[in-house]
């Protein structure tokens, strides 16, 4: 559960929020709704290296979908798990 605190508590329990702060996200919110979000330089940059990681995924995954398309296009696929082994099986018999 995200830690959310009113922006009074910014006063009155800034050790806790600071703790709190080194590990994760802690949300502040005025009047009732969202409005910072506060946290610490290291959780700052793992937010950033997961985004990244996260995109170069993402990015992949795209590039794998798209080959696979071109794939499937072009006739490139097999027809049955035997077809597929035999493929293989011809793949490695050229190579060794």
């Amino acid at each position: 559960m995200p830690a959310i605190y009113p922006s009074t508590a910014l006063k009155n329990q800034q050790r806790e929020i600071k703790e709190i702060a080194d590990t994760e996200v802690v949300y502040i919110t005025e009047n009732g709704r969202g409005k910072y979000a506060f946290m610490s330089e290291n959780v700052f940059q793992k937010k950033i290296d997961d985004a990244v990681e996260q995109a170069l995924y993402e990015q992949r995954m795209a590039q794998a979908l798209r080959q696979s398309r071109d794939d499937f296009e072009n006739g490139r696929y097999y027809s049955s798990r035997d077809d597929l082994m035999a493929a293989v099986h011809d793949k490695r018999a050229s190579h060794a």
